[in-house]
């Protein structure tokens, strides 16, 4: 009897290790089984924010929860509208239509809107429902002066950033009508075209706040075709006695034949950008007519030594900590000169090898010491890749 009883017992222990076992894999299996419908509406928010606008729609459709998290305001406040993608794309374009439907609901929602589109007709469903936009950035959509005067209509007292390219529609009043109206700006990009004396007065008002950031692309694609007006010094001046501390970025991508209109007077640049080959002369003036400036880009300049217009530079340009030199020529001496003028107030120093010199002074094995002894800190000259 007693060891029947302890068979019994055993199989008993047994069978409860077993069910116990059973138990703990169906727990274990429910714990890594995630119920996606009931994920909390923070995670799959964040999860949406990332999704292009065709994968938000066909993700809302999963479920109630999920559906939810798409009308959520929060998930609508910053946007970028692509749409331009071109015909070979293996990438399915979004439908217009449901652009449309999307901005007629949460348009009044939006803060943050990049557009990348030639449909004309979303852009104007979102100029005329939106009401609190504070950041626009236009590229390459036929936006015209109407649209802009819609845009000013609804989001005057919000507007704090306006970037602009590649809108030739839009005219020097378009933009004018813009700076008038929102007094907020603080941020503003557009091509050197919708420059202009009236623009600049403008942002200079009492009614307006100090512009932060003013960035302007001075852009010729045919040679001697284009037309540069002059921005009298007496504009640039009320422009830069309003807004002392602005940053004023411009990039260059003009032929050297089309530089006459330009550095001819001083101008409150700060950073300048020179994307083709740029002259002597030009950089010459650029000593001379630039005293704010804080970063030098120059991506080629032939085969005339730059050393007189660096040193000029360096002499004049006291707030000088940025500079980058690409296809020029600089003799090792000069260039050791510019930095031990600079000083230690050059945070970056990008020369490309092949741009130094070596001279009676100087040879390449030895500028490095030199420089790295002026600025304070270990530098050598960037090396052009091998492959």
């Amino acid at each position: 009897m007693k060891r029947g009883g302890r068979d019994s017992d055993h199989n008993l222990s047994e069978e409860g290790t077993a069910e116990k076992s059973k138990k703990l894999r169906t727990t274990n299996e429910q714990s890594q089984t995630c119920d996606w419908g009931n994920l909390l509406q923070d995670i799959i928010l964040q999860v949406f924010k990332y999704l292009p606008l065709l994968d938000r729609a066909h993700a809302s459709q999963v479920c109630r929860n999920w559906n939810q998290v798409f009308h959520m305001p929060d998930l609508w406040r910053c946007f970028e509208f692509e749409l331009n993608q071109p015909a070979t794309s293996y990438l399915k374009a979004t439908h217009p239509e449901l652009i449309k439907q999307i901005i007629k609901r949460h348009s009044n929602h939006l803060q943050y809107v990049s557009f990348k589109s030639h449909f004309i007709s979303a852009l104007t469903v979102v100029f005329v429902n939106s009401k609190s936009l504070s950041s626009l950035k236009i590229d390459d959509t036929p936006v015209d002066d109407p649209s802009l005067k819609v845009l000013v209509a609804n989001n005057s007292d919000t507007l704090k950033l306006l970037k602009m390219s590649s809108c030739p529609h839009v005219s020097p009043a378009g933009i004018l009508c813009v700076a008038d109206q929102c007094h907020g700006l603080r941020e503003l990009a557009l091509n050197y075209h919708l420059l202009s004396d009236e623009l600049l007065l403008a942002l200079s008002s009492e009614k307006h706040v100090r512009l932060e950031h003013l960035r302007i692309d001075v852009v010729s694609e045919n040679p001697g075709q284009t037309h540069f007006h002059t921005i009298q010094k007496s504009s640039w001046d009320a422009f830069i006695r309003h807004s002392p501390k602005v940053n004023l970025v411009m990039y260059f991508f003009l032929y050297e034949e089309e530089f006459d209109p330009f550095f001819r007077y001083e101008i409150p640049a700060t950073h300048l950008y020179f994307g083709r080959s740029v002259s002597k002369d030009v950089l010459g003036r650029v000593g001379m007519t630039c005293p704010r400036l804080v970063e030098l880009v120059v991506c080629a300049n032939g085969l005339r030594p730059l050393d007189e217009e660096l040193i000029r530079i360096a002499e004049r340009c006291k707030n000088l900590s940025a500079i980058g030199l690409g296809e020029c020529e600089v003799s090792c001496s000069a260039f050791v000169e510019f930095v031990k003028m600079c000083g230690g107030r050059l945070s970056q120093l990008s020369i490309m090898e092949e741009v130094l010199i070596p001279d009676q002074k100087y040879s390449l094995e030895q500028i490095h010491w030199e420089v790295s002894k002026h600025l304070g800190r270990v530098w050598f000259p960037d090396m052009m890749p091998t492959w």
